[in-house]
């Protein structure tokens, strides 16, 4: 009976999806700026979507996707980002990102900003990433 609880954990364990967060970085700020980008690659080994984002540096942090029509670029929330398996996707300017917003002080380069990054797996169990991301200056 102990072997069978141990092939459950395994299975339980090997269920959900192992996401990995690299290059993550946050755009800097000037001093009465109150919202600034934050961006990262995500890696999931299973089917899994990025549900969330949050910082103690601001009020909220939104997940975003830039689009373009008729040759001006709009920016909207949206609630989540497709993790395909084994897929990279990037969070970079001009594609999803997230936003920072409400931020409680100026960000400048050497400053590392802490992201929890709240992941869903396909079965709805979700799991979180903590990083810090350093700060780019503007123009970077």
């Amino acid at each position: 009976m102990k072997w069978l609880g141990m092939v459950a954990s395994l299975c339980a364990f090997a269920a959900n999806a192992a996401v990995t967060a690299t290059d993550a970085w946050v755009r800097g700020t000037v001093p009465a700026q109150k919202t600034t980008g934050a961006f990262v690659t995500l890696q999931s080994s299973e089917e899994a979507k990025l549900v969330g984002v949050s910082t103690p540096l601001a009020k909220s942090a939104e997940i975003h996707e830039s689009s373009e029509s008729q040759g001006v670029v709009h920016m909207h929330a949206i609630e989540a980002i497709r993790l395909p398996a084994g897929q990279r996707v990037e969070l970079k300017p001009g594609g999803f990102h997230v936003m920072l917003v409400d931020l409680s002080r100026p960000l400048g380069e050497g400053d590392q900003v802490p992201l929890t990054f709240t992941i869903e797996d396909a079965h709805g169990k979700r799991t979180q990433i903590e990083l810090r991301a350093p700060v780019r200056p503007l123009g970077q």
